[in-house]
């Protein structure tokens, strides 16, 4: 079994040279990717990370490539 090798979004935005903002736009309904935090409340905004498998952005990456 291998164990997967997760990025935060600011390394994929790294990786992909795009915002914070368009990683998590574009990550957060994806199959694999994880999301860490807390939901909104009455009073106090809502937490939340991403961690994105390796192989979920090599995905992407493939998807979006433009031949």
């Amino acid at each position: 079994m291998q164990i997967p090798e997760y990025l935060t979004p600011k390394e994929a935005a790294a990786i992909l040279r795009v915002s914070h903002d368009t990683i998590t736009k574009h990550f957060e309904n994806r199959k694999g990717v994880l999301i860490i935090g807390t939901t909104e409340g009455l009073r106090k905004r809502r937490y939340r990370t991403l961690r994105i498998p390796r192989e979920a952005l090599e995905a992407f990456i493939v998807e979006s490539r433009v031949a």
